[in-house]
């Protein structure tokens, strides 16, 4: 029971932290290309939010879970997928870190525009450029680390 609990608590935050990401990727994408500074400084508002209540928690969550069904399960940690799927799980962290760095930026950016009553700046764009070339190693992968869990290949 204790197995398929954790395991449960595993499963729902993996799919919290990606479905918040590729979400808030999304909205924000969007919002961006509308150019609209209130748009953005609403979407964005609500995007860095959601960072800290969705994706900070799953972020701790699935380490501690993940790590704690291999130990339950008797799995060796040195184990080819798991290495892989913590080297990856890393990666993603290590591009995350920055973009919430980058979001905050970009919201004041939207914030001085719509007080300004003026386009969002051209730092806007370079740091949605930067979001973007973050974003993409990211996703990549956390979409190898669900194959990887899925299919523990040997």
């Amino acid at each position: 029971m204790e197995y398929l609990i954790v395991k449960w608590l595993h499963v729902l935050s993996s799919t919290v932290l990606f479905g918040t990401g590729i979400g808030s990727a999304f909205y924000m994408l969007v919002a961006s290309l509308n150019r609209d500074p209130r748009s953005v400084l609403l979407v964005v508002r609500y995007v860095v939010i959601a960072d800290w209540i969705f994706t900070a928690t799953t972020v701790v969550l699935q380490p501690l879970t993940g790590f704690y069904l291999v130990h339950l399960a008797g799995i060796p940690y040195t184990s080819r997928w798991i290495v892989w799927s913590t080297i990856l799980y890393l990666v993603a962290g290590a591009c995350w870190l920055p973009v919430v760095w980058l979001q905050i930026r970009m919201r004041e950016l939207g914030r001085a525009a719509v007080a300004g009553n003026t386009a969002l700046p051209p730092l806007y764009w370079r740091c949605l450029r930067i979001w973007v070339a973050l974003g993409i190693p990211a996703f990549l992968a956390l979409v190898i680390v669900f194959y990887l869990m899925v299919a523990k290949p040997a």
